[in-house]
């Protein structure tokens, strides 16, 4: 079995120190999964631990599998490894200029194909819960959603209506801006180290 955390921690994706997340939230943890996409393979050997997962559920008749998206731009990647260890189609959804999750290029949804999201990091499903609004608006289903790793908080409710598999499941300390420990300790101001724009 892959020990994921070595893993993440071998390709410098698993970073501590004082962070700003998409969300507005602190953290101390961060999970950079781009550093592990540098590294093929590597990232097939973790994605292969939910897709072996997707493949048993398949085999046992509990899940059927037409496509895989991702939302871009952390979900590309890791949706095109999926799909070529489950052997489906895969393309990404992206954000328009109003910042609404799309799909475009050409990429086509037939109304009723059962879909996977796949992302590197849940740690709201926000991106997540977009891209399925976009799959729903063209008609097709969302059977289930993975990623590399699951940090939701220990006590999060589940944040979606479909199954959702994690090649790793670790929680994150997470706090409101105005309520964060390492800001009243006086550490070092919090970083952005993601892509995306800071929702307040």
């Amino acid at each position: 079995m892959v020990d994921v955390v070595s893993v993440l921690s071998e390709c410098r994706a698993l970073l501590t120190g004082h962070f700003l997340l998409s969300s507005g939230k602190h953290s101390s943890q961060y999970f950079q999964c781009a550093r592990l996409l540098q590294y093929p393979d590597r990232a097939a050997e973790v994605i292969k631990i939910v897709a072996d997962r997707l493949k048993n559920e398949v085999a046992a008749g509990r899940l059927a599998i037409d496509s895989v998206i991702g939302p871009a731009m952390g979900g590309i990647v890791v949706a095109y490894e999926l799909g070529r260890q489950i052997g489906k189609p895969a393309f990404f959804t992206e954000r328009n200029d109003e910042g609404t999750m799309t799909l475009r290029r050409g990429f086509e949804i037939a109304p009723g194909d059962r879909i996977v999201i796949a992302e590197d990091v849940v740690t709201t499903g926000k991106s997540t819960l977009e891209t399925a609004e976009q799959i729903k608006a063209l008609g097709g289903v969302v059977v289930a959603s993975i990623c590399v790793v699951d940090r939701r908080p220990a006590d999060a409710a589940e944040p979606f209506p479909w199954p959702l598999y994690a090649a790793l499941r670790q929680p994150a300390v997470l706090w409101d801006a105005a309520d964060c420990a390492l800001c009243k300790e006086g550490k070092t101001p919090a970083v952005k180290p993601g892509s995306r724009k800071v929702f307040a």
